[in-house]
């Protein structure tokens, strides 16, 4: 091999200047004298041509432009570990310039020597690094482990790396590193194209206690990080992103602690690969940003009832995505456990122009939900998206066979199926009367005032008084009547509203800047004032 090319160079990651590629060829090119590299190039704008020249193919690109020849004394093949940490910390040889050359000081034009300074400067550099906790090497040419166990006897209280973005060409060399790192909790080597076992090798306790794990753009497949898993015992977060993953299999008897996982920008076959995964017990959060995925389903549970899948899952993000139906909506139902959902850019958002509409329907559809696109629902919210959702249906409840008398209650199979919370809602709120499905009227003033009774329930002495209010006022305004009546400051007010629909059920007034529209006040329901 020529001088300055390892032994090792093909397969090796390699950067020059700030492109990186994959060295594919190593050896001489027709017509040209000395050793040539073969480089396929992250970035195909970087390369030339395929990776064959005058007609001889030397090596193969995935992109028709992707490679080119680059001379040896132009490719950075990175570093040890330890050099990169020295380095990056300040902690380095290079770094002890100010002490002159060998056991020297100058101190103006005089130079003292020091017996011992080298070793002085050591031990202190050892000490600093052993108190390093939080360790990040990004971006700094990592590309191999360095001497047996100097890691362990220099940085031994290490829990948190960050690798990414480095030259690291295989996951031996990720396992090199960590085996030296007692308790390692932390590893992040996103950015790193490597090669991964391909076959069942040697479980090393490198990461006995690894909690955390980034692997984004390091072209793993799902096969490989299942390999991979059975050396990551108690594993809890897991980022794959942007890997080309596009199909999953069943992970037996691995990442059974796991309690994130993020799937983000790779292209899924469909929505039912989920279903392989859908067991993991502890998985309590599932990032499917950008999957591609145009539907789900749980096929184990019917309308109304929670599927077995997914049975820890609290947080799911599925935005950016192709989901066209609100089918999958209802589906989403049947997580028993789901709080929080990210669904923001899917076609099924654009068939509704409203967006406080869109909202609610969601809102409306999903029983248990708490958070939705990063917005915390309200319990006030949420009472008045799912009774406008028992208003704006209740006219096809009626025409697919739904009745106030229970006995005659028999919505057909493709009601249930498009709105198969309604019969929840129904038993919540009471079946909807005939009065609520009438068609929307025009919004003149007498239609939008509302008739409301109010009273003072801790101070009989205070009749009830009757009122006709607009929907569209405050709460604050509220309160500014309310002062005039009974002379106490809004500040003080305390109110609250019994529907007349449901008695005995107090719903609090809690938001001075929402209208009386907002909590689903009716004509005929009784505002509580207390002070």
């Amino acid at each position: 091999m020529a001088a300055g090319v390892p032994p090792d160079a093909l397969g090796r990651r390699v950067s020059c200047g700030t492109d990186y590629g994959t060295v594919r060829y190593v050896g001489s090119v027709s017509r040209t004298a000395g050793i040539w590299l073969g480089v396929e190039w992250d970035d195909p704008q970087r390369g030339k041509h395929d990776g064959s020249y005058e007609g001889t193919q030397y090596f193969k690109c995935r992109h028709p432009k992707g490679g080119s020849f680059i001379r040896p004394n132009k490719a950075n093949f990175g570093v040890d570990f330890l050099a990169a940490v020295k380095d990056r910390y300040g902690l380095s040889d290079k770094q002890d310039v100010q002490y002159g050359t060998g056991n020297t000081v100058v101190f103006g034009t005089k130079t003292v020597e020091f017996v011992g300074m080298d070793s002085v400067a050591e031990q202190q550099r050892q000490v600093q690094l052993n108190k390093l906790v939080d360790i990040s090497v990004r971006e700094c040419a990592v590309s191999h482990a360095g001497q047996e166990e100097e890691i362990s006897r220099t940085c031994a209280n290490m829990r948190h790396i960050n690798l990414s973005k480095n030259l690291i060409s295989s996951w031996e060399t990720v396992t090199a590193i960590a085996s030296q790192v007692q308790n390692l909790e932390t590893l992040n080597v996103s950015e790193n194209k490597m090669r991964f076992p391909s076959t069942p090798t040697f479980i090393s306790s490198a990461f006995s206690n690894l909690k955390i794990l980034a692997l984004n753009q390091t072209e793993i497949t799902w096969t490989e990080v299942l390999l991979c898993a059975q050396g990551w015992p108690v594993l809890e977060e897991l980022y794959l992103s942007s890997n080309n993953i596009t199909v999953l299999e069943r992970p037996d008897n691995v990442l059974q602690t796991l309690k994130l996982l993020d799937l983000s920008d790779n292209q899924l076959l469909d929505g039912n690969q989920l279903h392989l995964i859908a067991q993991l017990p502890r998985l309590e959060q599932l990032i499917l940003r950008n999957t591609g995925i145009s539907s789900i389903h749980f096929p184990d549970a019917g309308f109304g009832c929670k599927t077995k899948m997914f049975p820890s899952l609290k947080r799911l993000a599925v935005n950016d995505n192709k989901i066209s139906q609100w089918s999958s909506v209802n589906e989403l139902d049947k997580l028993p456990s789901l709080r929080a959902l990210q669904c923001n850019n899917n076609p099924f958002m654009d068939t509704e122009k409203n967006p406080e509409t869109l909202i609610q329907l969601i809102i409306a559809k999903i029983s248990q939900l708490e958070v939705l696109n990063n917005c915390e629902i309200l319990p006030a919210e949420r009472r008045g998206a799912e009774l406008d959702y028992r208003k704006i249906f209740g006219k096809d409840w009626l025409e697919a066979g739904g009745h106030w008398n229970p006995e005659k209650n028999k919505p057909s199979e493709e009601f249930l199926a498009a709105h198969p919370r309604y019969p929840a809602l129904c038993l919540k709120y009471g079946a909807p009367e005939e009065g609520e499905l009438k068609g929307r009227q025009p919004l003149t003033l007498k239609n939008q005032l509302l008739t409301l009774t109010i009273k003072c329930p801790e101070k009989p002495e205070q009749k009830p008084v009757e009122k006709k209010l607009p929907e569209s006022m405050t709460i604050q305004k509220v309160k500014g009547l309310l002062y005039r009546l009974f002379k106490i400051p809004g500040s003080e007010l305390k109110l609250s509203y019994e529907s007349s629909k449901l008695e005995g059920k107090e719903v609090e007034l809690d938001n001075d800047l929402k209208p009386l529209q907002f909590y689903s006040i009716e004509s005929g329901d009784c505002v509580l004032v207390r002070w």
